[in-house]
């Protein structure tokens, strides 16, 4: 059983989000409460991991946190010699990782890894999967990793990607927040919690219109781009090499 997250249950001068040790602590409760359908979502990539993965060929989880989506991905992978590279830039995060991982026998070897996943050599890819972490790089190097992703996937290889958007106009972006913020409210989050966890955020986290997504895949080179889930401005979508 997760811990139950209260970070901001308590009125306190709000520092910067980030994945630190306290958050480690409480991830589980904390984004199955934040984020609509996130247990539907990472079935799903494992599952498309499943599909495209190609023998001989590695799976990467870049921004892995806990590992939710790399367990997934071993769930489901039958395809002969493939090993599954798990990134992420948290220590605390990459420790507890490992205790998750070690937890589930699998014939996938995954490789664990502390870094930045801008400096990361990506060779050999038949997936990528990026489960809401592309919103955290800072803008101006979004293109760079992405077009670093395309150039190192095999031909039929595919980018998982999970991001919280911003919808094209003021009016409809505050609808998607509101009912955002009217799940957290039943998931039991006060108002308080609420309005602190967004401004703990809001330098950190700064999403993209599903629009600027779609024409900065296809203007790299992705063939084909699919959503294929959306609750209020949370979704996912499949791009194919």
């Amino acid at each position: 059983m997760s811990i139950k997250d209260s970070i901001y249950a308590s009125e306190q001068q709000v520092k910067d989000f980030s994945f630190d040790q306290n958050v480690v602590e409480v991830f589980p409760d904390m984004i199955q409460r934040s984020v609509p359908g996130y247990a539907t979502i990472v079935s799903t990539m494992g599952k498309l991991a499943g599909q495209y993965a190609q023998s001989n060929s590695n799976l990467y989880d870049l921004g892995c946190s806990l590992g939710a989506v790399t367990l997934s991905m071993r769930r489901n992978i039958r395809t002969d010699n493939c090993q599954i590279i798990a990134v992420d830039n948290s220590q605390a995060m990459i420790e507890r990782c490992k205790l998750h991982l070690h937890g589930f026998k699998s014939d996938v070897p995954v490789e664990v890894m502390l870094g930045d996943i801008n400096e990361l050599a990506i060779e050999n890819a038949s997936v990528v999967a990026m489960n809401f972490t592309l919103q955290f790089i800072p803008h101006g190097q979004r293109q760079a990793l992405l077009e670093k992703i395309y150039a190192n996937l095999k031909p039929g290889g595919v980018l998982l990607l999970s991001e919280k958007i911003k919808a094209q106009n003021e009016q409809c972006d505050n609808l998607l927040i509101d009912l955002h913020h009217d799940f957290k409210r039943h998931n039991g989050y006060s108002e308080l919690e609420i309005s602190q966890k967004r401004t703990a955020i809001e330098n950190v986290m700064r999403p993209d219109p599903l629009d600027t997504h779609f024409k900065r895949l296809s203007d790299i080179g992705f063939s084909q781009t699919q959503v294929w889930y959306q609750c209020f401005n949370f979704c996912s979508m499949i791009a194919i090499k």
